[in-house]
């Protein structure tokens, strides 16, 4: 179709038209419409007409899609400037990098347990519960997600990039050393020094995971609030750090704190 006085570039295509001509569907179309993502001209009679500077803007949509960013992120990132898509596609490289890392070590783990069995000799049981732990904590990472908003998913991919393996251990002895040292304390003035030390430590560990970042901190107590609906290997690796006595008499000496 051309409108009056145009020429080929500025042709214009009829919803079903331009969606072959895109590989999509009239639907999709649709979609993108009401979402405000492709937003067509219209004729008096409330036709949809597309143009090739649509196409350009659908192709976008679609490869934004395809690596996995959210139909109402992509919006807004393409209606800001440049920089903010640098950012997000920055972040979520980081994102599949670190998906892609947990992939290869349970592709690794199933290769080393496919070498080691042979017929008529007992299963390493080992090697089978590696296997069992790398596709969980595929699994439980997935899980997690769901309790931060996807500028926080950002945010934790970023600084876990600059984790390993040696903080960790690190990390989760301390957490350790501070819930013994609070279960011994507990009893004590929430307000007195010793229990305000322990406060201090306990502030620091968590601000050593979320920054000091608002939405990391929130999505941190939505998923420790919603721990019951946690899967059992999830609930089973954070027992150590489940006693409800502990956590309240933190929050009691948190809020010392604050008066």
């Amino acid at each position: 179709m051309f409108m009056e006085g145009d020429s080929g570039v500025n042709r214009w295509y009829r919803v079903r038209e331009f969606a072959e001509l895109a590989g999509v569907t009239v639907r999709a179309l649709h979609h993108y419409d009401q979402l405000a993502l492709v937003t067509p001209k219209r004729t008096d009679a409330g036709y949809r007409l597309y143009s090739l500077g649509d196409l350009e803007r659908l192709e976008q949509v679609v490869a934004l899609k395809f690596l996995g960013l959210p139909l109402k992120q992509i919006k807004i990132l393409l209606d800001r400037e440049t920089r903010h898509l640098a950012e997000a596609l920055r972040s979520q490289r980081r994102a599949l990098e670190e998906k892609r890392q947990r992939l290869d070590r349970a592709i690794e783990a199933i290769r080393s347990a496919e070498m080691a069995i042979r017929p008529g000799k007992q299963t390493d049981a080992a090697l089978l519960k590696e296997i069992i732990e790398a596709i969980e904590m595929q699994n439980d990472t997935d899980f997690m997600k769901k309790y931060y908003s996807e500028a926080a998913q950002a945010k934790i991919a970023e600084r876990r990039e600059q984790w390993n393996p040696e903080l960790q251990t690190q990390v989760s002895k301390e957490w350790s050393d501070l819930f013994r040292d609070v279960e011994a304390a507990l009893g004590q003035d929430p307000a007195g020094e010793r229990v305000q030390a322990l406060a201090a430590r306990w502030k620091k560990l968590i601000e050593g995971f979320t920054g000091g970042d608002r939405e990391v901190t929130s999505g941190l107590g939505k998923a420790w609030a919603d721990r019951e609906n946690w899967a059992p290997a999830m609930k089973e690796a954070s027992a150590p750090f489940a006693d409800r006595r502990i956590w309240e008499f933190m929050a009691k000496a948190m809020n010392c704190e604050k008066g």
